[in-house]
């Protein structure tokens, strides 16, 4: 073997040894100078080195961040209904109240009435509204046609709701279920 040979083959082993742990590769300064390549080579490394540092550190940023908003998602589905059940809070005492005079029917009557006046007011306040239908023209976008009875007026108008209809916030969450006029 000639001696540029062994040098070559002493150089690679330096460098497979410093690919499988980069932290115990160390350059000699006599071998930079005589050996440029050898040099970019050790650069080469340190910066794979300093990149994979980087990357895993930014991996575990990312899993924390992953964690954290998981646990703050699971707090506000766990707790985003506390305003609606407070507000529901009065309608359940007005339910008491009714249940309590059971045996006096215009009381109870009464309490049935402030119940569900207490519970529409509160849903109307949370964004729910109530689709008007009755003499309208039937839309297939707000009403479901259950119904169709002969009439000697307009064809395709509401003569009557069946069940009402709402939309929640401008979005239609129940179709009005109606009898449609159709021509003689």
């Amino acid at each position: 073997m000639t001696k540029k040979e062994t040098e070559s083959k002493d150089t690679d082993k330096k460098h497979k040894d410093a690919k499988s742990d980069p932290k115990d590769a160390k350059v000699n300064p006599k071998e930079v100078k005589s050996n440029p390549k050898e040099s970019e080579a050790a650069q080469k490394d340190k910066l794979i080195t300093s990149l994979t540092e980087m990357l895993q550190r930014l991996q575990a940023e990312f899993d924390n961040y992953r964690k954290r908003t998981d646990g703050e998602c699971q707090n506000f589905k766990k707790y985003a209904e506390e305003g609606m059940i407070k507000s529901l809070l009065p309608v359940l005492d007005t339910f008491e109240f009714a249940f309590a005079s059971k045996d006096k029917p215009e009381e109870f009557y009464k309490g049935v009435e402030m119940i569900y006046a207490q519970l529409y007011q509160m849903l109307e306040e949370k964004g729910l509204v109530r689709l008007q239908s009755e003499g309208e023209k039937f839309d297939p976008r707000e009403h479901e046609a259950l119904l169709t009875e002969e009439s000697k007026g307009k064809e395709n108008v509401v003569l009557e709701e069946l069940q009402k209809g709402y939309k929640f916030n401008e979005k239609i969450i129940r179709m009005t279920k109606v009898k449609v006029s159709k021509k003689s």
